[in-house]
């Protein structure tokens, strides 16, 4: 968003800055062309008021040399004519001299723009003077000619024509251009440099939210927005932002204590009945009774560990512990190595493939033991004698570390595989099998609050896999 905000602040500028110099600098080009018209035709009205009074041949000299002396100081062409278009005098070398012959002789073959040369002397032999010289820019035109009628009204008798080079006037035009170039550039690096500021003060209140909420999504409940710039309505919803992100924080605490201190205090009584029906055991005689009676007692120990599972489950939602570097791979080969006996008493094969040495991932501490031993603890529940678990760990491409869990067992339906990873849920065909139905959910959770994740899915041709996915330190 801040780069959006600058990229339209950046183009208005821009805008803005184009709107205001070149019109200056249009400005500035057609002023100069003005100023060097009426310096040129000045002249001009000197040259034809010469030719007007020319009467003998001490005249004629006197009006050459002249024209001589300004075509070399200026390096400019001067051309008289009659009106019949016939020279009567002519002066200059040159680019300049050739295009006031084109413009005399009507000729539209050389450069500098002889059309409109001819044009003015056609309007000059009107008695009309030239008024208007094509706009003089750094690129151009090089020459541009101008007409002054000898003589006034009925008494015209001929024309001066000169054609006058531009490289002073275009160069004159050409730093002023750079001038006001400069001046746009460093205004709009200024207003830039404004405008980046507006951005920064503007976003800084913005982004502390985001990063607030996304922290709140991992679960530090106890993140808050602490930017107190900004407008002061940007300032307003921080503060609305952190009374809410409080109130929640109380109300989620709240639950979290409620569940912990039930299940922490139920455990006492439920351990006294546990330990009063065992008791109880040798007074009673072999018979329904005593069948009821392991039942009961079957009952009260799966209670135990719901209330054990509510408790874990607790203390995970509230951890405050901090994220830290662990060794994947090590906490990998350690709980096998563990669980290897467990599985051998059921009969099932447990393997280890494609233990990436190295393989590290930030995470809860221990949260990859922690949550293998709940995919471990499952495998062995539901996986038949006879059958195989394997865990493979590798790097994905993004650099999580991965964790996989796969075997061969009966796996459950696709449209129940959503439900492995829910509190308390249980496959119609699993209802009794021992447990809470707490282990995956646990996994699950501590694979989000160390910012990664669990995946199921089913195996080919049967079975469950279970992926762990945690982001790389």
């Amino acid at each position: 968003m801040r780069r959006r905000l600058l990229a339209v602040l950046m183009v208005l500028m821009g805008a803005a800055a184009l709107l205001l110099c070149v019109p200056l600098a249009d400005a500035y080009a057609r002023g100069r062309t003005e100023h060097l018209l009426l310096q040129r035709r000045s002249e001009a009205v000197r040259f034809a008021d010469l030719a007007d009074r020319m009467r003998t041949a001490a005249d004629r000299a006197e009006l050459s040399a002249e024209i001589s002396r300004y075509a070399q100081l200026y390096g400019a062409g001067v051309v008289v004519v009659d009106t019949a278009g016939a020279t009567v005098a002519r002066a200059g070398t040159g680019p300049a001299a050739a295009a006031a012959t084109d413009a005399a002789t009507d000729s539209d073959s050389a450069a500098g723009g002889a059309s409109d040369g001819a044009d003015a002397r056609r309007r000059a032999l009107t008695g009309r003077s030239t008024d208007r010289l094509p706009t003089l820019r750094p690129w151009g035109p090089r020459t541009v000619v101008l007409a002054e009628p000898v003589g006034r009204d009925e008494r015209v008798s001929g024309a001066v024509l000169m054609a006058v080079p531009t490289d002073a006037a275009r160069r004159d035009v050409a730093v002023r251009w750079s001038f006001i170039a400069a001046g746009a550039l460093a205004a709009f690096a200024a207003a830039a440099l404004v405008a980046a500021g507006i951005a920064r003060w503007l976003m800084r209140p913005v982004l502390d939210l985001d990063r607030t909420v996304e922290r709140l999504t991992a679960g530090s409940l106890q993140a808050r927005a602490v930017s107190d710039t900004g407008p002061p309505e940007l300032r307003h919803l921080r503060q609305h932002f952190n009374t809410m992100a409080q109130a929640m924080a109380d109300s989620i605490g709240r639950q979290r204590d409620f569940v912990a201190d039930a299940s922490h205090q139920l455990r006492n009584p439920l351990a006294t009945l546990v330990l009063q029906l065992e008791n109880v055991e040798p007074h009673i005689a072999p018979g329904p009774g005593l069948t009821e009676h392991s039942r009961a007692l079957d009952e009260a120990e799966r209670l135990e560990e719901l209330l054990d599972g509510l408790l874990a489950l607790a203390r995970v939602e509230s951890g405050t512990a901090e994220l830290g570097d662990q060794d994947v791979a090590r906490a990998v080969r350690d709980r096998v190595t563990a669980w290897e006996p467990v599985f051998g008493a059921a009969g099932v094969e447990l393997v280890a493939t494609g233990l990436a040495e190295g393989l590290r991932a930030r995470a809860l501490p221990d949260a990859a033991g922690r949550i293998l031993d709940a995919l471990l603890d499952n495998a062995a529940k539901f996986v038949p004698h006879g059958r195989r678990v394997e865990v493979h760990t590798a790097y994905a491409p993004d650099g999580c570390a991965v964790v996989r869990v796969a075997d061969d067992g009966p796996g459950v339906p696709e449209e129940q595989l959503a439900l492995l990873l829910r509190r308390f849920a249980r496959a119609p065909q699993h209802q009794n099998v021992p447990g809470s139905g707490l282990g995956l959910a646990i996994a699950e959770e501590i694979a989000r609050i160390s910012g990664g994740r669990l995946a199921v899915s089913g195996n080919e041709p049967h079975g469950l896999v279970v992926e762990l996915r945690l982001p790389p330190p």
